[in-house]
């Protein structure tokens, strides 16, 4: 399967593009299509265009989309699922959050156990799946060496994940923290996109459960800690497909889905 990256000639390395743009979108097409040009961080557009470059040889026919990843779901979501960033043979192949790899597929085959998605595959960006009520995503849109984004790249970044939020703000009952990145990253973002949250910061956990008051026109907002669907944290029995499905079982009915 080939797909083509296409697009126009994006800028050169600019660390506040993130946060110049993010506030700016007036809606998901136009976050989306921004975070796709943004080359903010010249480590991991180095590292994104050379997997695209060299490939494994299992993907040798494709056409790698070496970009940074957008999120993937309806713009009314009631439920936001967060990653870590693109697997490099993963999204950054297919150019379609967590689509291509191993916890891609532990992921979608969950959601659509739950009924949150229309299959329980996801191997590239025209393959027909939809996600109902759920968006996907991640704090980190590029994928980085050794799957370790730094400090300063996360935070870069985070911009785009508040504006994502923010948008989905009106309808958002419920996110789903994939892993302690995740969960560290979003109380930050949260209080950006205007929710209190508390202090100290709440301990990640396998089903840990965090209810935000609502704000202004925010409404009360659940977050729950899950670990993240990593061969990893698969193959050791760590997080198991009951264990996930339970939770998101969980996700799905406090966000009224």
């Amino acid at each position: 399967m080939s797909e083509a990256t296409g697009g126009a000639p994006r800028e050169t390395a600019d660390a506040a593009y993130p946060a110049r743009r993010a506030a700016h979108c007036a809606g998901l097409p136009d976050l989306d299509a921004a975070v796709a040009d943004c080359r903010a961080c010249p480590r991991l557009v180095a590292w994104r265009e050379r997997v695209a470059a060299e490939r494994r040889a299992a993907f040798r026919d494709w056409e790698y989309w070496a970009r940074p990843v957008p999120g993937f779901g309806p713009p009314d979501a009631s439920l936001a699922v967060v990653g870590l960033a693109p697997a490099a043979h993963g999204g950054n192949r297919t150019g379609r959050m967590f689509t291509g790899d191993a916890s891609g597929d532990f992921l979608f085959a969950a959601l659509h156990a739950v009924g949150l998605a229309s299959q329980p595959t996801a191997t590239h960006r025209d393959d027909g799946l939809e996600l109902y009520g759920v968006r996907v995503t991640a704090p980190v849109h590029c994928a980085p060496p050794q799957n370790r984004p730094t400090t300063a790249e996360r935070d870069t970044c985070r911009p785009w994940l508040e504006a994502e939020l923010g948008l989905l703000a009106p309808r958002l009952r419920t996110v789903v923290a994939l892993g302690g990145f995740a969960w560290q990253t979003l109380w930050p973002v949260l209080g950006a996109a205007g929710w209190p949250v508390p202090r100290p910061r709440p301990a990640f956990g396998h089903g840990a459960e965090v209810t935000l008051p609502g704000a202004g026109d925010r409404g009360e907002l659940r977050v729950l800690g899950s670990y993240h669907p990593s061969q990893r944290n698969t193959f050791t029995g760590t997080l198991t497909r009951e264990m996930f499905v339970a939770l998101l079982t969980r996700a799905r009915e406090l966000a009224g889905l």
